[in-house]
């Protein structure tokens, strides 16, 4: 039986060659990208799970109360952890992570490792970062320990086992011994570095006494639970322990902590306190909903293009029968045909997909997949897919089919129901509202793309290269010897360039009201040429000036928003007020206008500036756009004559700060392609109803012909009926796509405005694409010799 089937589907597939051809071409490339999409979809999802013990291990995070505002962030103070380990004996152990950079040296090779972690020694036993080389319980114990990746150990040892060999850190030349070497770290975890450093460098060299600093912020902490043990009953802790361990230091210093735990789990998607790597739930969704649109738009191709094909089988359904045949039997064979089908474009898709994995991957920023064989659970999941996809799609047209009464169709006097016209209908009207709502949602990615890329940031960054000395003392003497360097326009040293990361400070200033206000800001140290070089515009007082000997050690600088937040009115009243600082006190001597320090998704939050030439590591370099080569050339070697030890590394500003728009950017050429691609096979179904329309009139037309219809008239008359389906498709499409990408534009501090221009032109785009899918069938009809089409008949 079932080799009669088969025998019968793949005669039926080879007979209506055109049609099979645009069945399984929808099909394979339905299931194609949505096997892309949810290859995607599941390495976002699976951050952090090969971790065995993730559904113990929290994120422990704050938030920060003052007079001012509330902060919620991700980092803690560095007293936390170690605290709370030893007063709650529900916390089996914990892990603090603070990144950093270093200059890393041996021999001749140098690097600068930027992806560095100080960790602490307990990191092994949270978290499953497998060694291959060291002991897991000592490998960071000790002062100047280094563990590699696999990856970064190579660089610098080859082949040979680098455990135990000694490495010189940063400037001064600090002797660290490689003490283990790790797999390396899988893509889909937040935590990722080329090497770690033990945190009792950061704590008992670099920075001692940071341990007991219950008001210094800057470890991403966390906990890894006992069995059995709650986040919320734990939670409920932490107030008494707070007020217990550091409710004098609150008070003194007029804040309030309250700390929470954030499943391991959830942090990658949902948290939005940043601290480590974070993703978007919010494309997760959306991307799950477009694959599954894909789908659905191909099933109701299947679904059409088989019921619209009804008559033609409905005297093979007659005979079947009459000879015997029950119902049941009938509809098995064409669910078996729909099941063939769908294994045929399901092989298809195996194949499409395995070629498209690497420019997915490129235009996904991330090894998604390493190969279509990688993921054979997944694989094996996409084939009972399709084997239910063929089942649910093949359902209705076999039931359709097999319920033909044979005296009917026997006769000749079968024709196409109304119900079957109403369905294909209704079915090719949401294919279209699906399409033109992926078009809506395109256009409005793009103008909110191209927003973010065209305004206005309230700084210079082009042509603007950046090298970061990392605190070596010869900083100086090499922006020193830049000045008059064929090429360079300008130069300046600071902390932090926009776009960075920099840190927040206790903070009073006099408000209003003439009391010293705290407020945890955001600060910039920067030298005397940092805001005429970024052409920053000053809108009250002055900038910082050399004329006033005062300005290096009693001068502050803030932006309009940090006026707003003390209560000022305008800029120039903040002037000549009072600030202390990190150990400085002084006054405001001027007033910048708010600029993007950060990313477009954020608001501008306020932000102070101060000099300090010990801490602006970062120099700027303004260069002259004719010759940009030649000029990096000149720096480089500017770099080499006065830091001979240190690499050469550098980064354009325009380009870094760009950066924090990847997600984004990656996002719309994605949503794009995607969108491409569910239009593509909406047109296939299109063209292939479109097809069958024509065949079933070729008498007609014909007709029409033999009396003097004109090319254009056919060709209306053969069109009006879908594109009245497509203008429907759009009534229904336009308020959803709407309000779901308003509900997107809101993950964004400044956007655009959904214009009206963007339904306009969906409206017009798919009335163009609908018009010439079946203007191609039509006009191939109405060329056609009429004799030929009557006798036909």
């Amino acid at each position: 039986m079932l080799k009669n089937y088969l025998k019968i589907a793949l005669r039926n597939l080879w007979k209506h060659k055109v049609f099979s051809f645009i069945n399984v071409l929808g099909l394979t490339v339905g299931m194609s990208a949505c096997f892309l999409i949810f290859l995607y979809v599941n390495f976002e999802v699976s951050y952090d799970a090969f971790n065995t013990k993730a559904d113990r291990i929290y994120r422990l995070v704050t938030d920060i109360k003052t007079p001012s505002e509330t902060i919620n962030t991700g980092v803690t103070s560095w007293a936390f952890a170690p605290n709370i380990k030893n007063d709650f004996p529900e916390v089996e152990a914990f892990t603090r992570v603070s990144g950093g950079s270093f200059l890393v040296r041996k021999g001749d090779i140098k690097f600068q490792e930027e992806k560095t972690l100080f960790a602490d020694s307990t990191l092994f036993k949270v978290f499953d970062f497998k060694l291959i080389k060291g002991n897991p319980k000592t490998a960071l114990k000790d002062q100047l320990s280094i563990v590699f990746t696999e990856k970064a150990a190579k660089k610098y040892f080859g082949d040979t086992d680098p455990v135990g060999q000694t490495l010189l850190l940063s400037g001064e030349g600090l002797p660290a011994t490689v003490t283990g070497v790790i797999k390396d770290i899988p893509e889909n975890s937040q935590i990722k570095a080329d090497m770690f450093l033990s945190m009792a460098t950061l704590t008992q060299r670099m920075n001692k006494g940071i341990d007991e600093q219950w008001g210094n912020f800057g470890a991403s902490t966390y906990l890894l639970l006992k069995p059995q043990t709650t986040s919320a009953s734990l939670e409920k802790k932490f107030p008494a322990f707070l007020e217990n361990r550091a409710g004098k230091l609150m008070k003194e210093m007029q804040m309030h902590y309250t700390l929470f735990l954030e499943p391991l789990r959830d942090v990658y998607l949902h948290s939005t306190r940043g601290g480590q790597e974070t993703g978007s739930a919010n494309n997760v969704y959306v991307f799950s909903a477009v694959a599954i649109f894909i789908l659905l738009i191909a099933c109701i191709n299947f679904v059409n293009l088989t019921t619209a094909r009804s008559v033609e089988r409905a005297k093979e359904v007659g005979i079947r029968k009459v000879v015997g045949a029950p119902r049941m039997l009938l509809a098995r064979q064409f669910i078996s045909e729909s099941i063939l089908i769908c294994l045929i474009a399901f092989v298809f898709s195996v194949a499409l997909s395995a070629a498209l994995i690497p420019l997915f991957n490129n235009l996904s920023g991330k090894i998604i997949s390493t190969g279509i064989f990688a993921n054979l659970p997944f694989l094996g999941g996409m084939f009972v897919a399709a084997i239910l996809i063929g089942f649910v799609a093949g359902l209705y047209p076999a039931l359709v089919l097999s319920s033909f009464e044979p005296v009917v169709v026997l006769k000749g006097r079968f024709t196409t129901s109304v119900k079957g016209i109403l369905l294909r209908k209704g079915l090719v009207t949401v294919q279209f509202a699906i399409s033109i709502a992926l078009i809506i949602a395109t256009l409005v990615v793009y103008t909110q793309m191209n927003f973010m890329r065209n305004r206005d940031l309230g700084f210079s960054k082009d042509q603007m290269l950046i090298v970061n000395s990392e605190g070596d003392p010869k900083r100086e003497a090499f922006k020193q010897s830049l000045a008059g360097l064929a090429g360079v326009k300008s130069t300046a040293a600071s902390s932090s360039v926009p776009g960075s990361g920099n840190p927040g400070a206790y903070s009073e200033i006099e408000n209003k009201s003439g009391d010293l206000q705290i407020a945890n800001l955001d600060l910039y140290f920067v030298d005397f040429d940092y805001i005429p070089q970024f052409q920053l515009k000053v809108i009250a007082g002055r900038p910082f000036s050399r004329e006033f000997g005062t300005d290096t050690t009693q001068a502050m600088v803030m932006n309009e928003a940090a006026v707003k937040l003390f209560g000022y009115k305008t800029p120039q009243e903040a002037i000549g007020r009072r600030f202390k600082q990190w150990g400085r006190e002084g006054k405001i001597i001027g007033v910048v206008k708010d600029f993007h320090f950060r990313a477009l998704q954020e608001t501008i939050k306020p932000l102070t500036m101060r000099i300090e030439p010990g801490g602006s590591d970062l120099v700027s370099v303004k260069i002259d756009g004719g010759n940009i080569k030649g000029t990096v050339a000149a720096i480089e070697g500017k770099w080499k004559a006065t830091m001979p030890n240190r690499p050469f590394s550098y980064y354009f500003m325009d380009e870094f700060f760009d950066r924090q728009y990847r997600s984004e950017e990656r996002f719309e050429k994605l949503f794009f392609n995607f969108a491409i691609l569910a239009i593509f096979i909406s047109c296939l179904g299109l063209l292939g109803l479109a097809s069958y329309s024509t065949m079933q009139r070729t008498k007609e037309i014909g007709v029409r012909k033999v009396m003097g219809a004109s090319i254009g008239s056919i060709v209306g008359l053969l069109s009006k009926d879908f594109l009245k389906l497509v203008i429907v498709a759009f009534v229904i499409a336009s308020p959803l796509a709407y309000y779901g990408m308003y509900k997107w534009l809101e993950n964004f501090a400044y956007k655009t405005d959904i214009k009206w221009w963007i339904f306009m032109a969906a409206a017009i785009l798919s009335v163009a694409i609908a018009f010439l899918t079946v203007s191609f069938q039509s006009i191939k009809a109405a060329l056609m010799n009429p004799v030929k089409s009557l006798r036909s008949e």
